[in-house]
């Protein structure tokens, strides 16, 4: 088997000659767009202090539940893979050691999303010409032990190596965004803004919510005892957030379930969490009324409101008390959009000021529910395949199952969505390729003509993103 990491440059692109031409040609326009990343989890601390990346292990493996989530199904343990554990439990610290793991169970992530990704990482960001598998893992490590010291693998370098031109990283309200404002003070050019993630305060059922209700009170400094200083206090924390250059919210949730409940009703529910008296029933409805809440104040401040629906996090228990939160247990669950998705759309889905992105794992909605309701209600757009579905396949399948019936405008572009720095221009790259591929289909089928093509792809690639999250 040859060593050699090639990258083809017709990858994930139609087999078809014609096809494949038209694909070139509309990859050219965009492929060397700025990156627009407008929702992810990449630490701000990074560029903030601007440090070496400790090792590849650190930077690739360690943080990537993507990637260790596959081994792990192989029977890998995640100690063997340097998983930092919550239960004071021992892992391994053997950096070079758990490369190899990773390069002898390499050929696991043939035909993946993170094999796809991985090779495009090491092969166009780090220059790295071999394979990656048992008998170059050495190799590998040490070129990229090598390259990381240099100035131009800092995280700064990297982000302007990267042509990004927007990052957004994602926050709890109770954070006081200190490394964002170090980055003001920094004078560096690089844009990297804040987006509002309320869940651990919103939600009822999450550990430790109501020590969180507690810290919202000293970081607003409004009593947060009854439930309109709590609404008022999250109103000052988006304000805060406002002020430091955030133009979206996010808010994960397991189903898209909204609620209007009256002034009465949901003061009786947040005194009852207060006190430690509430039902998984109730604190459901809760956090559905919450998500009312949050459309309400978008339209108040101009937020982009982000719902991410239909994952059952942390799956497995075990891991959960071992490694903690999104050590990559959590599986796709079915959800019922257009029910749950009723008293919020019927109450702002009509209003063009709420800009409202759904995001679901559950496929089996895209053209049942999710293209209908988005190709209806002017608030609502859909956000890319997201999560499982952010793969080759999964991206195509989004669009053949939505573009009839919600086109192309009532979508956002892509988002990468990643906590793995690096692997940011692999994901805007594949994202481009396959809008490249679905929009060649169409062009060859006598679909779209050529010109509303090119036009389409520049827009996915560059202008609705900018638009619908306000960068």
């Amino acid at each position: 088997m040859s060593e050699t990491l090639l990258l083809n440059e017709d990858r994930y692109f139609s087999s078809d000659p014609v096809q494949r031409k038209i694909a070139r040609d509309l990859y050219e326009k965009v492929k060397d767009f700025s990156i627009i990343s407008p929702h992810g989890h990449v630490e701000p601390v990074l560029f903030a202090e601007n440090k070496p990346f400790p090792n590849p292990t650190q930077l690739l493996v360690i943080p990537d539940h993507y990637l260790y989530r596959m081994l792990y199904s192989q029977g890998i343990p995640m100690e063997s893979l340097g998983v930092p554990r919550v239960d004071d439990g021992e892992t391994s610290t053997d950096s070079r050691k758990i490369w190899q793991i990773v390069g002898d169970h390499f050929y696991l992530f043939r035909g993946t999303p993170t094999g796809m990704w991985l090779k495009h990482e090491l092969h166009t960001v780090f220059g790295i010409k071999k394979r990656l598998s048992h008998e170059t893992a050495m190799e590998i490590y040490d070129q990229l032990a090598e390259a990381l010291a240099k100035p131009e693998n800092y995280p700064r370098a990297m982000f302007e190596r990267f042509n990004i031109e927007v990052l957004s990283t994602t926050h709890s309200p109770l954070e006081l965004l200190q490394d964002h404002k170090n980055l003001m003070k920094s004078g560096w050019n690089g844009r990297i803004v804040p987006a509002f993630r309320p869940d651990n305060v919103t939600d009822l059922m999450v550990p430790g919510w109501r020590d969180n209700i507690q810290k919202l009170t000293e970081c607003s400094g409004i009593d947060c005892t009854t439930y309109k200083g709590y609404l008022e206090a999250l109103r000052n924390r988006r304000a805060f957030f406002k002020d430091m250059g955030c133009t979206s919210s996010d808010h994960g949730v397991m189903t898209p379930l909204t609620v209007e409940l009256n002034l009465r009703e949901a003061e009786k529910l947040y005194d009852k969490a207060l006190k430690g008296d509430i039902g998984s029933g109730e604190a459901k409805m809760f956090s559905g009324h919450m998500l009312m809440e949050m459309a309400a104040m978008s339209i108040e401040d101009g937020f982009t409101m982000q719902i991410h629906v239909g994952v059952y996090r942390n799956y497995n228990t075990e891991i959960w008390r071992k490694f903690g939160l999104d050590k990559g247990c959590d599986i796709p669950i079915a959800v019922d959009m257009t029910h749950d998705l009723h008293p919020l759309l019927d109450k702002y889905g009509n209003n063009p000021q709420l800009n409202l992105i759904l995001f679901n794992i559950d496929e089996s909605t895209y053209a049942r529910e999710m293209a209908p309701l988005a190709g209806h209600f002017p608030a609502l757009k859909l956000g890319p395949a997201w999560w499982f579905n952010d793969s080759r396949e999964g991206m195509l399948r989004y669009r053949k199952m939505i573009t009839e019936t919600a086109g192309f405008y009532n979508t956002v572009g892509f988002n990468d969505d990643t906590r793995a720095f690096p692997s940011i221009p692999a994901r805007h790259d594949l994202a481009r390729r396959i809008d490249a591929r679905y929009l060649a289909e169409l062009v060859a089928e006598h679909v779209l003509d050529p010109d509303e093509a090119e036009e389409i792809i520049v827009d996915l690639t560059r202008e609705l993103p900018k638009t619908n999250y306000h960068l």
